[in-house]
């Protein structure tokens, strides 16, 4: 039986948080999740300044019966690395099974937009009349995101030093762990461009000259990632693409599906062997091998029709 003080604890979590970020790694959401899990242990432990580590981390886990099987793995690996990370210290340190929290697979079905689905959304933020967020400010991050395949909160935190307009590349720093060089187009650093001047006016007129955030409100201030996806899920709602409540339906993470998508079925046009071309994909979308890109690869009908026609090219020839 581990026991352990709230004391003990903070100042676990504080070591090991050190320990993560000293190899490079944000760690913003599982300090979230390591913080929400002291705060339960102190409100929870009994009368005694000692509490039992394992019986906190199950009454934890069952405070929140309405979560997500696979959010709810997430966060036991977080605690999970936690005890780990104790058990250096304490080899009789306890560290919970994953058996806690077996199911690990999402089976969320993302929304591959179609290019009019995205030219109507980038028409929508063309005409959004939010408090912070300006209509240029939507359009370019809407296309940085579709046209690049960046996850959301990659684009979102983009710097100015990040953007290399002559080179036409994105600088993608500790992403995942990964820092990686991102290649785009002409289309879209024409837009950046025409986005400067409004952006700099902005902060001339706020007084916030010395912001490197490529994207910014109207109060002068960087963008949030939370601010960002609310305003894009409420485009998605407005085109009547989301449903007006609740979690279902296409989600801003969602450009990054339809752009490997779109990706793979402008190859099987093109007729290029497939095959050669994931790597390449998987490298531009950070993933440290294939089997991490499978997740972005679907079968819409118009990849289908493609596949099926150089198919039976094959049979004829």
């Amino acid at each position: 039986m581990t026991r352990v003080t709230a004391n003990s604890l903070a100042k676990d979590i504080d070591q090991f948080l050190a320990f993560k970020r000293a190899l490079g790694y944000s760690y913003r959401r599982n300090e979230a999740t390591l913080r929400s899990f002291q705060r339960f242990a102190c409100r929870h432990r009994k009368r005694t300044a000692l509490f039992d580590m394992a019986a906190t981390i199950n009454a934890w886990l069952a405070h929140y019966p309405n979560r997500k099987p696979v959010s709810r793995a997430c966060e036991l690996g977080t605690v999970r690395q936690l005890c780990q990370f104790r058990r250096r210290r304490d080899p009789e340190a306890y560290v919970p099974s994953m058996r806690l929290a077996p199911h690990t697979e999402s089976h969320y079905t993302p929304h591959i937009f179609s290019h009019c689905e995205i030219r109507d959304l980038v028409r929508a933020a063309d005409h959004h009349q939010g408090r912070n967020f300006s209509p240029g400010l939507l359009r370019l991050l809407i296309l940085t995101t579709y046209c690049t395949g960046l996850r959301f909160g990659e684009a979102v935190r983009l710097r100015c030093t990040d953007v290399d307009l002559d080179a036409r590349v994105l600088h993608i720093h500790a992403s995942k762990g990964r820092t990686r060089l991102v290649p785009f187009g002409s289309d879209l650093a024409r837009e950046f461009r025409e986005y400067w001047p409004q952006r700099d006016e902005l902060l001339q007129r706020k007084g916030r000259g010395s912001t490197d955030a490529v994207f910014v409100g109207r109060y002068g201030r960087p963008v949030t990632l939370k601010g960002a996806s609310a305003v894009v899920r409420r485009l998605l709602r407005e085109l009547g693409l989301k449903s007006q409540r609740g979690r279902v339906g296409p989600r801003p993470y969602d450009l990054r599906h339809a752009f490997a998508g779109h990706r793979l079925t402008e190859w099987y046009r093109q007729g290029v062997d497939i095959h050669a071309r994931l790597p390449w994909l998987s490298a531009y979308m950070g993933h440290v091998s294939i089997l991490g890109t499978e997740a972005y690869l679907h079968a819409t009908p118009q990849l289908l029709q493609f596949a099926s026609e150089r198919f039976a090219r094959r049979v004829a020839a």
